[in-house]
C-alpha cells in the first residue's frame, strides 16, 4: 500500500492500514486539516467548498467521507458529483467558494485515488500553503463543529454545461469553422468522466460524427489511463478503421489531452500544447499586434523546446518554469502569458481559467485544424520534430543526490544551465534535465534532440556521469 503526502495533495492506493494507504482515516484526517486551513485563512464567517470527482471505483466511498468530514468541520459543500478537474476549478470562483477538492488520482491506475486541493481562485494551493495543510494534519490542529454549526451539502449538476458554455463564448473557438469541417472523430475517455463531458462538448462544437471508445464512466479502466502511445493501440486502430479525421484521448480527470492522427500515428502528447499555442498566438488581434503586446508562453523545464520555437516565430517570449502546474501558473502570471501548460498534454488558457483543461484544448485544436484545412498528420509535420528520451536512475537511500547534481552542474558549467528545478543543461537546441524525486531515491533524466538516437545518447552520457559520481561517493566512504 502507498500513501504519498505532498504539497499538491494526498494520494495513495485504496486499502491498508492508516498511514500506509489511502484509508478512510487518512481521508478524514487530511480533509479535516484542509478545511481547518481554509477556515483559518478565509474572511468569511461561513465557509463553502466545492467537491467533484472522477469516475474511479473508489470515488463514491471517498466522496461520502469527504462530504461528511467537511460537514463535520462546519463547512457548507457544493457537491458537483461526477466531474473533471478543470470543471471543479471553474466552479470554485463561480460559487464564490473558499476552496475546492477534486477526488482524482489523475492518470494513476484504478487502485489509486487522491485529494487535490484548490484555493478560492480555483487554482492549486502553492508549496507554502500545502506544507501548512500537511503540518496541521500531522499535528491534529483541527476541531469539529458542534451540532448547531454542522455544514450543509448542496448538489449541483449544472457545471458541465457551464464549463462548455464558457468555452463556446471564447473568441478563439471557431464553432462555425468546426461544424463546416464535418469532422469524424474517435474518442477514448478511459471509462471515466470524459465519457460524459467530451461528447457533450463535441456536440456543442458541431461535431456530429463521434465514435465512442471506453466512454462508460464505470471507473474500470480498459488500459493504463496515462495517455501515452503504448496505451493507445485500440484507438489508433479504430481511427484508421473508421477513416476518422482524428482521435481524441483524455485521462480520467480530463486535464491531459492527446491526439491520434488520421493515419493512426500519435500527434505527440508533447505537441498538444505546441499546436494549441500556435493557433492562439496566430489569432492575436491587429490591435494587440499594433500595441506590440507579445504573445508570451510558459511550459515547464521538462517540456519540448518546440513551444519556444513557435513562440519566438510569432514574436513572443517563452519562459520555462519548475515542474508542476502551480509553478507553471505562477510564471504565466508573472510573464502575462497568453497560453501555457505542460508537455504531458496539459493546456492552460488564462482567458478561461488558470488550470490544465483538456476540454478547452479540444476546442482550440479543432478550431486550428478546421482553419488549417488539411490532415492532422500534415499539421503535425509543420512543427519541429524534436524527440524526447525519458529515463531514470534508482538510487539507494544513502546516496547524496544533491551532491551528484552539484557535480553535474560543475562538470557542465560552460553550458547554459537552469537550476530552478534540478539541473537543465542546454547543448545548442538539445537539452537534458535532471530532477530528483520528492518521494523516492530517484533521479529522472529527460533529454531532447532533433534525433531520437541523439536524445538517447545524451541521456546515456549523463547517466554515465551520475554513476561515476556515485562511485566517487562510495570510494570516499
Amino acid at each position: 500500500m502507498t500513501l504519498i503526502k505532498s504539497i499538491s495533495g494526498i494520494r495513495g492506493t485504496i486499502g491498508g492500514k492508516p498511514g500506509e494507504g489511502f484509508s478512510p482515516l487518512d481521508i478524514v484526517k487530511f480533509t479535516s486539516a484542509y478545511a481547518a486551513w481554509i477556515t483559518k485563512n478565509s474572511k468569511n464567517t461561513r465557509i463553502k467548498i466545492v467537491v467533484g470527482r472522477d469516475a474511479r471505483i473508489s470515488g463514491e466511498m471517498v466522496n461520502n467521507l469527504v462530504l461528511g468530514t467537511l460537514q463535520g468541520m462546519g463547512v457548507d459543500v457544493v457537491d458537483i458529483g461526477l466531474s473533471t478537474t478543470p470543471t471543479v476549478e471553474i466552479a470554485v470562483p463561480e460559487e464564490q467558494a473558499d476552496g475546492g477538492i477534486i477526488l482524482t488520482a489523475s492518470h494513476n491506475p484504478k487502485q489509486w485515488n487522491a485529494l487535490k486541493l484548490l484555493n478560492e481562485k480555483g487554482e492549486f494551493i502553492n508549496e507554502k500553503d500545502g506544507a501548512e495543510v500537511l503540518e496541521m494534519a500531522e499535528k491534529g490542529n483541527y476541531a469539529f463543529a458542534e451540532v448547531n454549526s454542522l455544514g450543509k451539502v448542496t448538489k449541483n449538476d449544472t457545471y458541465f454545461k457551464k464549463h462548455i458554455d464558457k468555452i463556446l463564448a471564447l473568441s478563439l473557438v471557431d464553432v462555425a469553422g468546426i461544424k463546416a469541417a464535418k469532422f469524424k472523430v474517435v474518442i477514448d475517455c478511459v471509462n471515466s468522466t470524459g465519457g460524459i463531458v467530451v461528447p457533450l462538448l463535441l456536440n456543442a462544437l458541431g461535431v456530429e460524427n463521434v465514435i465512442k471508445l471506453y466512454c462508460d464512466p464505470t471507473g474500470e479502466f480498459p488500459h493504463n489511463p496515462e495517455p501515452l502511445p503504448e496505451n493507445l493501440r485500440d484507438i489508433s486502430k479504430l481511427v484508421k478503421k473508421e477513416n476518422a479525421h482524428l482521435g481524441i484521448v483524455v485521462d480520467p480527470d480530463v486535464d491531459r489531452l492527446a491526439f491520434v492522427c488520421e493515419d493512426g500515428e500519435m500527434f505527440g502528447e508533447e505537441f498538444t500544447l505546441v499546436a494549441c499555442a500556435d493557433y492562439v498566438l496566430n489569432k492575436r488581434t491587429p490591435a494587440e499586434k499594433a500595441a506590440n503586446k507579445k504573445g508570451n508562453t510558459v511550459s515547464n523545464l521538462s517540456s519540448t523546446r518546440a513551444l519556444r520555437d513557435i513562440t519566438e516565430k510569432h514574436g513572443g517570449s517563452y519562459s520555462a518554469s519548475a515542474v508542476g502546474e502551480v509553478n507553471v501558473v505562477t510564471m504565466m502570471k508573472e510573464t502575462k502569458a497568453v497560453i501555457g501548460g505542460e508537455g504531458n498534454g496539459g493546456v492552460i488558457l488564462p482567458e478561461l481559467h488558470y488550470g490544465r483543461d483538456a476540454l478547452v484544448g479540444i476546442a482550440i485544436f479543432l478550431s486550428h485544424l478546421a482553419k488549417y484545412g488539411k490532415t492532422s498528420s500534415m499539421l503535425r509535420s509543420t512543427y519541429p520534430d524534436y524527440q524526447i528520451s525519458k529515463n531514470k536512475i534508482e538510487l539507494t537511500p544513502e546516496i547524496d543526490i544533491d551532491s551528484i547534481l552539484e557535480g553535474i552542474q560543475e562538470k557542465y558549467k560552460k553550458q547554459p544551465i537552469n537550476a530552478i528545478d534540478g539541473i537543465k543543461i542546454e547543448f545548442g537546441k538539445d537539452w537534458v534535465h535532471l530532477r530528483k524525486s520528492n518521494t523516492e531515491p530517484i533521479i529522472r533524466i529527460y533529454s531532447e534532440s532533433g534525433l531520437r538516437t541523439t536524445a538517447d545518447n545524451l541521456s546515456k552520457k549523463i547517466m554515465s556521469d551520475i554513476r561515476e559520481f556515485i562511485k566517487q561517493q562510495q570510494i570516499a566512504v
